[in-house]
């Protein structure tokens, strides 16, 4: 005798996998693929991650002694150009802030620690908590540096702030965390101006605010962040505002590349999982 609940057990296999009267199962070609499920990748090859990053950008800091001059009158040139466009609001802003000691220190402070604080923080907490979208965003930070320190190897850029005329805000204010005086400014590559990472990092963090939070107010900071980043990097006297407009291409670029390789790597996934899901026709009487 058959009860209700067997029925309906019944019932719930038909819709998987129908049995007709010989006993094989049918094939449901039109059947969805399962989700692909998303583990925490090894910690220990994120740390190796970020020291080849290290390692790479070590590499070409130590070039820089051998490029100064170069990097000098490579600086110089995006100067005049932005003077002929018209778009040179550094000088004017880098003097204005070195005349307010308080407000040079607070943004000083600011351009040296909020681009790893924030940038880190938030790569922290989606390999912590969203591995689902961890990979495609880990992946456009590392690429977005790739490129970046290519730029720094084939086309050194001086900041403003080594021009006659520009105030080293970070370096007259003595701001915590300086790479620009004491034993940190020789781990850090001077003539990386163009194009600006922490535009590009910024822009990063607030494509990862977007993704993760759907409160108006959070992803408003988050659209703020590159903004105020904006001004500090140019009040400071540490880039240009076509190095901000490198930045933006950068990554981009970067965003672009890995989103396209997603959704190749996606179709192929989709394309196997899809022959996989056909089992083999029988042929018995």
């Amino acid at each position: 005798m058959v009860t209700g609940e067997t029925a309906d057990n019944i019932d719930g296999l038909s819709t998987v996998a129908p049995i007709d009267a010989r006993g094989s199962a049918a094939a449901i070609v039109s059947a969805p693929a399962l989700p692909r499920a998303h583990v925490r990748s090894r910690w220990w090859l994120e740390a190796l991650t970020i020291a080849w990053l290290c390692w790479v950008y070590d590499a070409i800091t130590n070039l820089a002694p051998l490029r100064l001059h170069a990097a000098l009158a490579h600086a110089q040139d995006v100067l005049k150009l932005e003077r002929s466009l018209h778009i040179d609001p550094e000088h004017a802003l880098d003097r204005w802030l070195a005349g307010h000691s308080t407000l040079g220190l607070l943004v000083s402070d600011y351009y040296d620690n909020a681009h790893f604080v924030v940038t880190l923080g938030l790569l922290g907490f989606l390999w912590w908590r969203r591995a689902d979208i961890y990979r495609p965003l880990r992946n456009s930070l590392v690429l977005v540096n790739v490129l970046a320190f290519i730029v720094f190897w084939r086309f050194p850029v001086a900041p403003p702030r080594m021009l006659p005329g520009f105030v080293d805000v970070v370096a007259s204010t003595h701001a915590v965390g300086s790479w620009h005086t004491g034993a940190l400014a020789s781990q850090a590559n001077q003539l990386a101006a163009m194009p600006s990472l922490h535009i590009a990092w910024a822009v990063w963090c607030t494509v990862v605010v977007c993704r993760i939070s759907a409160r108006r107010w959070l992803r408003a900071l988050a659209l703020i962040y590159p903004c105020a980043t904006a001004f500090a990097v140019l009040a400071t006297g540490n880039h240009f505002v076509l190095d901000i407009l490198g930045g933006l291409a950068t990554i981009a670029v970067s965003l672009t590349v890995v989103r396209l390789a997603e959704h190749h790597r996606d179709r192929l996934w989709g394309a196997i999982r899809g022959r996989s899901s056909i089992p083999a026709r029988s042929d018995s009487a």
